[in-house]
């Protein structure tokens, strides 16, 4: 028995050895400013990325193409290094906060403070959650967004008269708000200000403070505009502002609130105080202010209240941001392809050799 077991184990180890031998073999070699390799690891995870957006395996062509993004992308970064240009962390780290914000609905505006939250709903940690989602971890993730946005102003570095001279047309935004006019509405509105203090290693002592802001607010000890300069001091130890909120569960999950507690600030009369209240990550109170009814609104009015933007403005822009969006994304193809030649990469694996390895999972 006991050979058994040591034979098994060598097997195993010998399995496990090729398995990563199989994941270390270079693919291609991108050598535009310097040697860098692609390997059958690195094209594992991004597949596993596409394969968890789109729900389904990808088949050896489409394993292929990958590649061949993977190919383009370290081109193109390799010519923007050369150039001098690249993403600071700071704006990568901004960036991945605001995404990943929109795609789960919430609103805060550390790492910290996103992690909290997950922690709290999923009972995972940031970074199994996002593994679990895209197959990436958080440091894979903002490797992604830096090559992404230093990739489109490269781009932009070199296509940029071309770029500032793209606009929708008149045409072009009356014709998408008749098509879609019926999307352009208000819903119940509401200006509140909020004050909140977040709980941190002492939800006892957040709860205090909250309610001695709250008090020093309604006695008058306190004005907005002081609780808002004093909110900006690093070490104030809670965080206030103003905002106008839509009566949907949609913005109520933004605000990290109940929904039913936001419909009941709609039946409040201007200048109501709410009580403390609390939320997965801090306590807080909110003043209502000014209310707009919903309505349908015609290309000349402002998209939202207490705004100069029209809705004729916002079409505009949102499209001109579209056609821009098009362009760079046609340039950085025909920049990448005029870089992928013989003397700026090498294709280690090519014809029956490379669809071997590219066979991993495909069913």
């Amino acid at each position: 028995m006991k050979r058994i077991s040591l034979a098994l184990m060598i097997l195993l180890v010998f399995i496990g050895s090729a398995f990563a031998q199989a994941d270390l073999q270079v693919l291609s070699v991108v050598k535009l400013n310097k040697s860098e390799s692609i390997t059958v690891k690195q094209l594992k995870t991004r597949v596993e990325m596409y394969q968890k957006q789109m729900g389904r395996e990808l088949a050896v062509s489409e394993k292929k193409d990958v590649l061949k993004t993977l190919v383009e992308e370290k081109l193109v970064l390799q010519a923007a290094q050369k150039a001098g240009i690249t993403s600071p962390d700071s704006t990568v780290d901004q960036y991945f906060v605001q995404t990943l914000c929109q795609q789960i609905g919430i609103n805060v505006q550390t790492e910290k403070e996103l992690d909290d939250a997950i922690r709290q709903n999923t009972n995972s940690s940031l970074d199994d959650f996002l593994q679990k989602q895209t197959g990436m971890k958080i440091v894979d993730y903002k490797t992604q967004i830096k090559n992404t946005l230093t990739i489109q102003q490269y781009v932009m570095s070199l296509r940029q008269k071309e770029i500032q001279g793209i606009a929708a047309s008149d045409d072009e935004i009356r014709s998408f708000y008749e098509s879609n006019k019926a999307q352009f509405v208000w819903n119940d509105m509401m200006k509140m200000f909020i004050v909140l203090v977040p709980k941190g290693n002492d939800a006892n002592a957040a709860k205090l403070k909250a309610n001695d802001l709250r008090n020093k607010y309604i006695d008058k000890k306190l004005t907005k505009e002081q609780i808002l300069i004093q909110a900006e001091d690093k070490n104030s130890g809670y965080q206030a502002g103003e905002t106008i909120a839509a009566n949907t569960q949609q913005i109520a999950n933004s605000l990290g609130m109940d929904y039913q507690l936001l419909r009941s600030l709609f039946t409040q009369p201007d200048g109501f105080a709410s009580d403390i209240f609390e939320t997965a990550t801090d306590y807080r109170f909110i003043h209502v202010g000014k209310k707009y009814s919903a309505k349908l609104l015609a290309i000349g009015d402002i998209i939202q209240p207490e705004t100069t933007v029209t809705v004729y403005d916002y079409i505009r822009s949102n499209l001109t941001q579209q056609k821009q969006t098009q362009y760079l994304n046609t340039a950085a193809q025909e920049i990448s392809n005029s870089l992928n030649t013989p003397e700026n990469v090498e294709a280690k694996k090519t014809g029956d050799a490379l669809d071997k390895l590219l066979d991993w999972g495909t069913k």
